[in-house]
């Protein structure tokens, strides 16, 4: 994901994957639906990083960081790390 669009995409379709609805997974979070449907929208053009990992949590989701290009997330790389195993 490179963009704020990316972003309000995948979080659409995280809950729709989850089978809810916007008022659902806003109840589930503790946000407004008009919440959801701004952050779906960008309706603002920006979105709070609050309720987007509670939105997620909400539809079952992580929110991980992962570095552009790689399938490893930087949990996964600091655990290996911590085990001494290193990518060469």
């Amino acid at each position: 994901m490179s963009t704020l669009f990316d972003v309000a995409h995948m979080l659409k379709e995280a809950r729709r994957e989850a089978h809810l609805s916007q008022e659902a997974i806003a109840n589930r979070a503790g946000v407004a639906r008009s919440t959801v449907a701004r952050m779906e929208t960008l309706a603002k053009g920006d979105m709070s990083v609050s309720a987007l990992v509670r939105l997620l949590e909400a539809a079952g989701y992580d929110l991980k960081l992962v570095k552009a290009g790689h399938q490893r997330t930087v949990e996964d790389i600091l655990a290996e790390q911590k085990q001494g195993v290193f990518e060469r």
